[in-house]
């Protein structure tokens, strides 16, 4: 079963999403919170494998909120919930460590999809949406020297491999664009996570492009200049 925590401060929602959550025969709901506090301590309390967080909360925002669950609860996974596709507290969310973010008017399998992605360690940033609010407050920072340092630790083709990541594939659509077995690129992203200390693919992703590794507007450009190196 995947234990869910619901955080909204509206308690039609909070109780919408519950309840559509319980139906799911592999899906439990293990608390509501009505703030970022009670989000925090509630996660402390059950350790869910998923929290969905409102990212507009009163007495803790979703961001602040998502920085304490995830720090004392470092096996769970957060889905930012928000009402608008670019929402500024959404990115900052994404690199505190959040795996996903879902618009509140997503159809419910959207929703259910997300909680059994994250909690499976598959958060995909196949969205378009999601792709497109990280490049859009992307473009809007300078490139962070600190950032692009640490990608010193990586070899050629683990650059090639997050290049990849940003683009949003998965494994098996770098393993094709690569010409290599998904195990190879499996063994990859676990080396790029380890080395960038990263939880998963949504910081990935937001490193790729803090860091320069990707430009806002032409992903793929340098990635196809240079994915011909061994592997």
């Amino acid at each position: 079963m995947i234990s869910v925590l619901v955080a909204d401060d509206q308690a039609m929602v909070r109780a919408g999403f519950a309840a559509l959550l319980s139906a799911q025969p592999d899906l439990v709901v293990v608390g509501e919170a009505a703030n970022g506090i009670e989000a925090v301590a509630i996660a402390e309390r059950t350790r869910p494998d998923v929290v969905l967080m409102d990212v507009r909360m009163p007495c803790l925002d979703g961001l602040e909120a998502t920085r304490r669950v995830l720090a004392g609860v470092p096996d769970t996974s957060v889905v930012i919930l928000t009402t608008f596709d670019v929402d500024e507290y959404v990115y900052p969310a994404l690199r505190a460590g959040a795996s996903r973010f879902l618009l509140k008017d997503s159809p419910p399998d959207d929703l259910i999809n997300a909680v059994r992605v994250v909690a499976a360690g598959q958060a995909l940033l196949a969205p378009s949406v999601t792709r497109r609010l990280i490049e859009t407050f992307a473009s809007r920072r300078p490139i962070d020297e600190r950032e692009a340092l640490r990608l010193n630790a990586l070899t050629p083709r683990e650059l090639d491999v997050l290049r990849l990541i940003a683009d949003g594939l998965s494994n098996a659509g770098i393993a094709r664009d690569l010409a290599i077995a998904e195990e190879t690129v499996k063994s990859h992203v676990g080396r790029i996570f380890a080395k960038l200390h990263l939880r998963d693919r949504a910081q990935a992703v937001v490193l790729a492009y803090e860091s320069g590794l990707v430009v806002a507007g032409n992903r793929s450009a340098e990635g196809r200049r240079s994915r011909r190196s061994p592997t």
